[in-house]
Protein backbone atom coordinates (compact mmCIF):
# COMPACT_ATOMS: atom_id res chain seq x y z
CA UNK A 1 0.00 0.00 0.00
CA UNK A 2 2.87 2.38 0.83
CA UNK A 3 4.35 1.76 -2.59
CA UNK A 4 1.03 2.72 -4.23
CA UNK A 5 0.89 6.00 -2.27
CA UNK A 6 4.48 6.69 -3.23
CA UNK A 7 3.62 5.98 -6.87
CA UNK A 8 0.60 8.32 -6.74
CA UNK A 9 2.83 11.14 -5.49
CA UNK A 10 5.33 10.70 -8.31
CA UNK A 11 4.77 13.12 -11.26
CA UNK A 12 6.74 10.78 -13.53
CA UNK A 13 4.24 8.01 -12.83
CA UNK A 14 1.34 10.27 -13.82
CA UNK A 15 3.10 11.23 -17.05
CA UNK A 16 3.70 7.56 -17.83
CA UNK A 17 0.04 6.78 -17.07
CA UNK A 18 -1.24 9.52 -19.39
CA UNK A 19 1.07 8.35 -22.19
CA UNK A 20 0.05 4.71 -21.73
CA UNK A 21 -3.68 5.52 -21.71
CA UNK A 22 -3.36 7.44 -24.99
CA UNK A 23 -1.28 4.63 -26.51
CA UNK A 24 -3.74 1.93 -25.44
CA UNK A 25 -6.72 3.91 -26.75
CA UNK A 26 -5.01 4.47 -30.12
CA UNK A 27 -4.05 0.81 -30.38
CA UNK A 28 -7.64 -0.05 -29.50
CA UNK A 29 -8.79 1.53 -32.77
CA UNK A 30 -7.46 -1.52 -34.63
CA UNK A 31 -9.43 -3.80 -32.34
CA UNK A 32 -12.63 -1.78 -32.68
CA UNK A 33 -12.54 -1.82 -36.48
CA UNK A 34 -12.12 -5.60 -36.50
CA UNK A 35 -14.79 -6.11 -33.82
CA UNK A 36 -17.25 -3.92 -35.72
CA UNK A 37 -16.79 -5.83 -38.97
CA UNK A 38 -17.03 -9.26 -37.34
CA UNK A 39 -20.04 -8.54 -35.12
CA UNK A 40 -21.95 -6.85 -37.94
CA UNK A 41 -22.11 -10.29 -39.57
CA UNK A 42 -24.25 -11.57 -36.68
CA UNK A 43 -28.03 -11.23 -36.33
CA UNK A 44 -28.83 -7.72 -35.15
CA UNK A 45 -30.13 -8.91 -31.78
CA UNK A 46 -26.76 -10.50 -30.95
CA UNK A 47 -24.38 -7.80 -32.16
CA UNK A 48 -24.24 -5.56 -29.10
CA UNK A 49 -23.90 -8.53 -26.73
CA UNK A 50 -21.08 -9.97 -28.85
CA UNK A 51 -19.20 -6.66 -28.80
CA UNK A 52 -19.51 -6.28 -25.05
CA UNK A 53 -18.57 -9.89 -24.37
CA UNK A 54 -15.63 -9.78 -26.78
CA UNK A 55 -14.27 -6.55 -25.28
CA UNK A 56 -14.92 -7.80 -21.73
CA UNK A 57 -13.00 -11.01 -22.41
CA UNK A 58 -10.25 -8.88 -23.97
CA UNK A 59 -9.97 -6.98 -20.68
CA UNK A 60 -9.70 -10.23 -18.73
CA UNK A 61 -7.09 -11.49 -21.21
CA UNK A 62 -4.98 -8.35 -20.93
CA UNK A 63 -5.12 -8.29 -17.14
CA UNK A 64 -4.14 -11.97 -17.07
CA UNK A 65 -1.22 -11.24 -19.39
CA UNK A 66 -0.14 -8.37 -17.14
CA UNK A 67 0.03 -10.88 -14.31
CA UNK A 68 2.62 -12.79 -16.34
CA UNK A 69 4.49 -9.69 -17.53
CA UNK A 70 7.87 -11.17 -16.54
CA UNK A 71 7.17 -14.13 -18.86
CA UNK A 72 5.89 -11.90 -21.67
CA UNK A 73 9.11 -9.88 -21.68
CA UNK A 74 10.99 -13.08 -22.50
CA UNK A 75 8.85 -13.52 -25.63
CA UNK A 76 11.20 -11.07 -27.34
CA UNK A 77 14.17 -13.43 -26.92
CA UNK A 78 15.16 -15.31 -30.13
CA UNK A 79 14.08 -18.96 -30.28
CA UNK A 80 15.43 -19.90 -33.73
CA UNK A 81 17.02 -18.37 -36.82
CA UNK A 82 16.39 -18.74 -40.55
CA UNK A 83 18.98 -17.51 -43.06
CA UNK A 84 20.61 -15.40 -40.38
CA UNK A 85 17.32 -13.81 -39.23
CA UNK A 86 16.35 -14.57 -35.63
CA UNK A 87 12.71 -15.01 -34.68
CA UNK A 88 11.18 -14.70 -31.21
CA UNK A 89 7.79 -15.89 -30.01
CA UNK A 90 6.57 -12.29 -30.29
CA UNK A 91 7.64 -12.21 -33.94
CA UNK A 92 5.78 -15.45 -34.64
CA UNK A 93 2.64 -14.16 -32.91
CA UNK A 94 2.74 -10.93 -34.92
CA UNK A 95 3.26 -12.84 -38.18
CA UNK A 96 0.35 -15.18 -37.39
CA UNK A 97 -1.87 -12.22 -36.47
CA UNK A 98 -0.91 -10.36 -39.63
CA UNK A 99 -1.70 -13.37 -41.82
CA UNK A 100 -5.04 -13.83 -40.05
CA UNK A 101 -5.97 -10.18 -40.63
CA UNK A 102 -4.96 -10.37 -44.30
CA UNK A 103 -7.02 -13.55 -44.76
CA UNK A 104 -10.06 -12.13 -42.97
CA UNK A 105 -10.01 -8.74 -44.72
CA UNK A 106 -9.42 -10.28 -48.17
CA UNK A 107 -12.26 -12.74 -47.62
CA UNK A 108 -14.65 -9.95 -46.58
CA UNK A 109 -13.65 -7.76 -49.55
CA UNK A 110 -14.23 -10.67 -51.92
CA UNK A 111 -17.65 -11.28 -50.41
CA UNK A 112 -18.56 -7.55 -50.69
CA UNK A 113 -17.41 -7.26 -54.31
CA UNK A 114 -18.59 -10.65 -55.58
CA UNK A 115 -21.09 -12.28 -53.19
CA UNK A 116 -21.81 -15.92 -53.89
CA UNK A 117 -25.14 -16.19 -55.76
CA UNK A 118 -26.15 -19.39 -53.98
CA UNK A 119 -25.95 -17.79 -50.53
CA UNK A 120 -29.27 -17.05 -48.93
CA UNK A 121 -29.77 -13.60 -47.35
CA UNK A 122 -29.60 -14.94 -43.80
CA UNK A 123 -26.76 -17.39 -44.33
CA UNK A 124 -23.99 -14.90 -43.57
CA UNK A 125 -25.27 -14.61 -40.02
CA UNK A 126 -24.40 -18.28 -39.61
CA UNK A 127 -20.95 -17.04 -38.60
CA UNK A 128 -22.33 -17.94 -35.15
CA UNK A 129 -21.92 -16.08 -31.91
CA UNK A 130 -19.11 -18.32 -30.65
CA UNK A 131 -17.13 -18.00 -33.87
CA UNK A 132 -17.31 -14.20 -33.70
CA UNK A 133 -16.08 -14.18 -30.10
CA UNK A 134 -13.28 -16.60 -31.00
CA UNK A 135 -12.06 -14.40 -33.86
CA UNK A 136 -12.15 -11.32 -31.63
CA UNK A 137 -10.08 -13.07 -28.96
CA UNK A 138 -7.47 -14.24 -31.51
CA UNK A 139 -6.78 -10.65 -32.56
CA UNK A 140 -7.03 -9.41 -28.97
CA UNK A 141 -4.25 -11.82 -28.01
CA UNK A 142 -1.98 -10.47 -30.76
CA UNK A 143 -2.64 -6.80 -29.97
CA UNK A 144 -2.50 -7.39 -26.21
CA UNK A 145 0.94 -8.99 -26.25
CA UNK A 146 2.30 -6.28 -28.54
CA UNK A 147 0.88 -3.42 -26.44
CA UNK A 148 2.06 -4.94 -23.14
CA UNK A 149 5.60 -5.38 -24.45
CA UNK A 150 5.50 -1.73 -25.56
CA UNK A 151 4.13 -0.68 -22.16
CA UNK A 152 6.92 -2.51 -20.34
CA UNK A 153 9.38 -0.39 -22.28
CA UNK A 154 7.67 2.76 -20.98
CA UNK A 155 7.18 1.92 -17.30
CA UNK A 156 8.07 -0.84 -14.87
CA UNK A 157 5.03 -0.27 -12.64
CA UNK A 158 2.30 -2.88 -13.18
CA UNK A 159 -0.45 -0.77 -11.45
CA UNK A 160 0.07 1.94 -14.08
CA UNK A 161 -0.30 -0.64 -16.85
CA UNK A 162 -3.47 -2.03 -15.26
CA UNK A 163 -5.08 1.43 -14.99
CA UNK A 164 -4.15 2.22 -18.60
CA UNK A 165 -5.63 -1.06 -19.87
CA UNK A 166 -8.89 -0.58 -17.91
CA UNK A 167 -9.21 3.00 -19.17
CA UNK A 168 -8.61 1.97 -22.78
CA UNK A 169 -11.08 -0.92 -22.64
CA UNK A 170 -13.70 1.39 -21.08
CA UNK A 171 -13.31 3.74 -24.07
CA UNK A 172 -13.65 0.73 -26.39
CA UNK A 173 -16.89 -0.34 -24.67
CA UNK A 174 -18.35 3.16 -25.04
CA UNK A 175 -17.31 3.54 -28.69
CA UNK A 176 -18.04 -0.01 -29.92
CA UNK A 177 -21.78 0.28 -30.62
CA UNK A 178 -21.72 3.75 -32.27
CA UNK A 179 -18.77 2.80 -34.46
CA UNK A 180 -20.38 -0.49 -35.50
CA UNK A 181 -23.67 1.22 -36.38
CA UNK A 182 -21.81 3.86 -38.37
CA UNK A 183 -19.87 1.22 -40.34
CA UNK A 184 -23.02 -0.84 -40.98
CA UNK A 185 -24.93 2.21 -42.23
CA UNK A 186 -22.23 3.26 -44.70
CA UNK A 187 -21.16 0.56 -47.19
CA UNK A 188 -18.19 2.59 -48.47
CA UNK A 189 -16.89 2.89 -44.90
CA UNK A 190 -16.97 -0.92 -44.66
CA UNK A 191 -14.59 -1.17 -47.62
CA UNK A 192 -12.38 1.55 -46.12
CA UNK A 193 -12.28 -0.31 -42.79
CA UNK A 194 -11.31 -3.53 -44.58
CA UNK A 195 -8.53 -1.61 -46.28
CA UNK A 196 -7.36 -0.49 -42.84
CA UNK A 197 -7.30 -4.11 -41.69
CA UNK A 198 -5.11 -5.07 -44.66
CA UNK A 199 -2.72 -2.23 -43.82
CA UNK A 200 -2.62 -3.27 -40.16
CA UNK A 201 -2.05 -6.89 -41.18
CA UNK A 202 0.87 -5.90 -43.40
CA UNK A 203 2.29 -3.82 -40.54
CA UNK A 204 2.11 -6.80 -38.18
CA UNK A 205 3.88 -8.95 -40.78
CA UNK A 206 6.60 -6.35 -41.25
CA UNK A 207 7.09 -6.06 -37.47
CA UNK A 208 7.26 -9.84 -37.21
CA UNK A 209 10.05 -9.95 -39.80
CA UNK A 210 12.01 -7.23 -38.00
CA UNK A 211 11.04 -4.17 -40.08
CA UNK A 212 9.88 -1.49 -37.64
CA UNK A 213 7.02 0.63 -39.00
CA UNK A 214 6.39 3.80 -36.96
CA UNK A 215 2.77 3.76 -35.77
CA UNK A 216 2.48 7.46 -36.53
CA UNK A 217 2.70 6.75 -40.26
CA UNK A 218 -0.05 4.14 -40.05
CA UNK A 219 -2.49 6.26 -38.09
CA UNK A 220 -1.77 9.37 -40.18
CA UNK A 221 -2.63 7.41 -43.32
CA UNK A 222 -5.80 6.08 -41.66
CA UNK A 223 -6.81 9.57 -40.53
CA UNK A 224 -6.21 11.01 -44.01
CA UNK A 225 -8.26 8.26 -45.68
CA UNK A 226 -11.04 8.68 -43.14
CA UNK A 227 -11.02 12.44 -43.75
CA UNK A 228 -11.34 11.97 -47.52
CA UNK A 229 -14.20 9.49 -47.02
CA UNK A 230 -15.86 11.97 -44.65
CA UNK A 231 -15.77 14.65 -47.38
CA UNK A 232 -17.23 12.15 -49.87
CA UNK A 233 -20.07 11.37 -47.44
CA UNK A 234 -20.84 15.08 -47.01
CA UNK A 235 -20.82 15.54 -50.81
CA UNK A 236 -23.18 12.58 -51.32
CA UNK A 237 -25.54 13.84 -48.64
CA UNK A 238 -25.69 17.29 -50.23
CA UNK A 239 -26.33 15.82 -53.69
CA UNK A 240 -29.20 13.75 -52.28
CA UNK A 241 -30.62 16.83 -50.55
CA UNK A 242 -30.59 18.80 -53.81
CA UNK A 243 -32.11 16.05 -55.95
CA UNK A 244 -35.82 16.68 -55.08
CA UNK A 245 -35.42 20.43 -55.67
CA UNK A 246 -33.81 19.95 -59.07
CA UNK A 247 -36.47 17.39 -60.03
CA UNK A 248 -39.26 19.79 -59.11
Amino acid sequence: MDSLFHLAADPTAWAALATLVVMEVVLGIDNLIFISIVTNKLPEAERSRARRLGIGLALILRLALLGTVAWIVHLTEPVFAVLGKSFSWRDLILIAGGLFLLWKATKEIHHSVDPSPEEKPGSRAALTFGSAIGQILVLDLVFSIDSIITAVGMTEHVPIMVIAVVAAVTVMLIAADPLSRFIAANPTVVMLALGFLIMIGMTLLAEGFGAHVPKGYIYTAMAFSAGVEGLNMVARRRRRAKTPTSGA
